[in-house]
């Protein structure tokens, strides 16, 4: 009898129960972890809800897309090591794909450091993706995807080259630290001989159960963000969010695959908080209360761009975040964002290091973050409080099929 993570768990009760369901309200792929196990005793020992929820890692898309945003989050990039072709990375996917597996299911990975022994799943997700480069060190360029192609520059760029880009990605996300630490130390110690750490990020979000009730995420501007992403619900989502499972060519590998964009956004948090409340809302043109339009109604109430005020300016300013980055204002374009907030101590300066680790997922980048960012970056009346410190994109392939690794396709065809 295979044995979980958690020894000591029995049926999930009540509490479990109530996981079940929020889970199942947020996302496809998430049900509630059942051991086998029992306690000393005889008598079972449920995990509560947040540490019973489980994400599923076979499927049609990879987890730690559409999965609902998790308390805790690790953003690493690895290179390949000199020498590392197509074979070792196979070989290192076909690892990561089992630890993954079975780390999302609650169990112990190979030579297990017990740093999340006690815990559940807790909402474990991992996501593989391959840098640009990768495909030149495996002999693979012909098959790279134009949507690999560099993003360009923004003059609100301020980029590190030694925390951007790398040949292979991977984003893990958990509702618990300790968990979400375990599958890093579990992943990194996987990667040696093959590949070495070029980046790691560290992130955070609300915990689960903080709330009343579950609420749009605010980041360290203490705004609501993430109030105008696409909707699993909307008949257009997987067309703008997913690659085609209908794919051909070089790059059918990809099909049920998406793009990430991740950049690290430092937050000049001492110049945004100077400015009185007002000031704030008509940066963002939504409520800081809320995330309400200033138009008014509630958070998910459209946006009346064409509503004047009394003084004859448009009631949401013309250089408004919410504005520039409106799918109506650009061509309908739209991206998944599912971020995690940062901090990294006080700098020299006494300033924080702190902001968001924005994580951005569409069908393509050129039609997605590119003309977004580029209106941004004409005129946003947030790119004073802001600044592009780290960049990355990556091609994350489509789920495994029970037996398949993540790339599978792709390494092997």
């Amino acid at each position: 009898m295979e044995m979980s993570r958690r020894r000591v768990l029995g049926t999930v009760g009540a509490a479990g129960a109530a996981g079940l369901m929020i889970g199942a309200a947020g996302g496809a792929g998430i049900s509630a972890s059942v051991s086998d196990g029992g306690s000393a005793s005889g008598g079972a020992v449920p995990l509560t809800a947040v540490g019973a929820t489980e994400v599923m890692f076979h499927g049609k898309h990879q987890a730690g897309i559409t999965t609902p945003l998790q308390a805790r989050g690790h953003l690493v990039a690895f290179d390949l090591v000199p020498g590392a072709g197509r074979k070792e990375a196979a070989a290192l996917l076909r690892r990561w794909s089992a630890t993954a597996g079975a780390l999302m299911a609650g169990k112990p990975s190979t030579d297990d450091t017990g740093i999340a022994l006690d815990a559940g799943p807790s909402s474990l997700t991992v996501t593989f993706g391959f840098g640009r480069t990768f495909f030149d060190r495996t002999g693979l360029a012909a098959r790279r995807p134009v949507q690999l192609d560099p993003l360009p520059a923004f003059s609100s760029d301020a980029l590190d080259p030694k925390r951007s880009e790398g040949d292979l990605w991977v984003q893990i996300g958990a509702d618990d630290a300790l968990v979400a630490f375990h599958a890093l130390r579990a992943l990194q110690k996987d990667a040696a001989g093959a590949a070495r750490v070029r980046w790691q990020m560290n992130g955070f979000n609300r915990s689960a159960g903080a709330t009343a009730r579950p609420m749009t995420a605010r980041n360290l501007m203490g705004q609501v963000d993430g109030t105008g992403n696409p909707k699993p619900s909307d008949p257009d989502f997987d067309r703008r969010i997913f690659v085609p499972q209908g794919a051909t060519g070089a790059q059918d590998w990809m099909a049920g695959g998406s793009y990430a964009v991740v950049r690290r956004i430092r937050m000049l948090l001492d110049d945004w908080e100077k400015l009185p409340l007002e000031k704030q809302e008509k940066v963002i043109g939504r409520r800081k209360a809320d995330g309400a339009p200033l138009t008014g109604g509630t958070e998910t109430t459209e946006l009346d761009l064409d509503r004047i005020g009394p003084d004859g300016k448009t009631v949401i300013p013309d250089n408004a975040h919410s504005r520039i980055s409106a799918p109506e204002q650009n061509g309908g374009a739209a991206m998944l964002r599912r971020p995690f907030s940062f901090h990294d101590g006080i700098g020299p300066d006494g300033t924080p290091d702190a902001g968001l680790l924005f994580v951005c997922w569409q069908a393509d980048p050129l039609r997605g973050f590119v003309p977004v960012q580029r209106k941004l970056d004409r005129g946003d009346a947030l790119s004073p409080f802001i600044r592009h410190e780290a960049s990355g994109l990556f091609a994350v392939p489509g789920g495994a099929a029970q037996g398949e690794y993540v790339g599978q396709r792709l390494l092997e065809s």
